[in-house]
C-alpha cells in the first residue's frame, strides 16, 4: 500500500495556520505531544529551587547554636527562624541585645564558617 501523498494547502488553510500562529504567538508545532511535560515533572524541582535551595535547616541551626555562639551567649539566645537568608535570634535582655549587636560580624562569621558562606546573609536580634 503507497503512503498517502501530501497535498499542497489551500488557501483556507494557509489562512488558518497563519491565524493560529499569530493567536499562539509562534508556529503550531507539527506534534504537540512532542517534549512536552506535565506539571507534576516539575513541581519537586521548582519548589526546592524556590524555597528550599539556598534555607538552612532551623533544628539544624537550633542544635547547632551553643556551639557556634558559646555556652554564654547560646543560654541567652534562641535562634527562632533561618529563612531567605535570614537568622532570627530571640534574646532575653535589652543588654544582652545590645552586646549582640556590636558582636553582629563576629557571629555572621562564625555561622558562615559552619554552615556556609551563602546561606546566611544576616542576623536580626528581637526581644522576647
Amino acid at each position: 500500500m503507497a503512503a498517502p501523498r501530501k497535498t499542497k494547502p489551500n488557501r483556507r488553510e494557509v489562512i488558518h495556520e497563519e491565524l493560529v500562529s499569530d493567536w499562539l504567538g509562534c508556529e503550531k508545532p507539527l506534534n504537540f505531544h512532542k517534549n512536552i511535560s506535565t506539571a507534576g515533572d516539575w513541581i519537586d524541582e521548582i519548589l526546592r529551587k524556590q524555597f528550599f535551595a539556598d534555607s538552612l535547616d532551623e533544628e539544624e541551626v537550633k542544635a547547632a547554636w551553643k556551639e557556634i555562639a558559646g555556652e554564654f551567649i547560646g543560654a541567652n539566645t534562641e535562634p527562632v527562624s533561618a529563612k531567605e537568608g535570614n537568622l532570627i535570634l530571640r534574646v532575653t535582655q535589652p543588654a544582652m541585645r545590645f552586646h549582640l549587636e556590636q558582636m553582629k560580624p563576629e557571629l555572621l562569621q562564625r555561622i558562615r564558617e559552619r554552615f556556609g558562606e551563602d546561606k546566611i546573609k544576616s542576623v536580626r536580634f528581637s526581644l522576647g
